[in-house]
């Protein structure tokens, strides 16, 4: 479970994030939903220890994110795009490396693959180099890579953005599957259609701040209207993008 209480985020005079607070439960998928330079991502970059906070807390499965940033890590597997790949490594290298640097031994390494091979519909990929890979094949080995240790909380930032049909459909089955393993799963998207399908739990914020969160049904009731979108753009006062 990640809980999030009164997070906040200076750069210099722009405070991109200002008391963002909320729970993502195991077993459920929640989706963090804002317009373009809402904070979304440097909300997950502090939740995921790569940036620390300015005011707050963060705390994963019970643990302080500032007093034990290592043992926060062991327990997230976070993507943040799918670059990074070593070229001249296969698919399966690449993973490999990763688990390996997270000190998990090798035919621990070789059973993760295999698994998340299946998960991710790698199989025909694992033993090309990801060098001319496409944009959707690169992003399932950078998530196999940050799943290579089977963490109980997965935080993916935009996993499906320029992805087509397809892939887009897989790696949504994916983080179905996640939750029904009972992997606490947080993600941001622009995608309306996206998290209307996926998402248990919504958090929409808006300059920095919390819009509105609850289900799918309680963030529509809020807006007064019956399609996500809409209720989005009242919510917000702006259109949905990227952020």
């Amino acid at each position: 479970m990640i809980a999030v209480e009164g997070l906040a985020k200076r750069f210099g005079a722009v405070e991109a994030v200002r008391g963002v607070s909320f729970t993502a439960p195991d077993g459920k998928v929640t989706g963090l939903l804002g317009p373009n330079g809402a904070g979304k991502t440097t909300t997950l970059r502090m939740v995921s220890t790569l940036l620390a906070p300015s005011a707050g807390a963060v705390r994963v499965d019970g643990i302080d994110a500032a007093g034990d940033p290592l043992a926060v890590r062991a327990r997230i597997g976070a993507l943040s795009d799918a670059r990074g790949l070593y070229a001249r490594l296969t698919a399966r290298e690449n993973i490999a490396y990763f688990g390996e640097l997270r000190g998990i031994a090798r035919r621990s390494v070789d059973e993760s693959i295999a698994r998340l091979a299946s998960l991710l519909e790698l199989e025909p990929l694992l033993d090309r180099r990801t060098e001319g890979f496409s944009q959707g094949e690169r992003m399932k080995v950078a998530i196999a890579r940050a799943l290579v240790h089977d963490p109980p909380n997965v935080i993916l930032d935009e996993p499906t953005n320029g992805l087509d049909v397809m892939t887009t459909r897989s790696l949504r089955e994916a983080v179905r599957r996640l939750r029904q393993d009972g992997k606490c799963v947080l993600f941001s998207s622009h995608v309306m259609q996206e998290v209307a399908a996926l998402c248990d739990e919504i958090v929409i914020v808006s300059q920095g701040e919390v819009a509105a969160r609850g289900t799918p049904e309680a963030i529509r009731a809020a807006a007064g209207c019956e399609d996500l979108e809409e209720a989005f753009v009242r919510l917000t006062g702006h259109g949905a993008g990227e952020g």
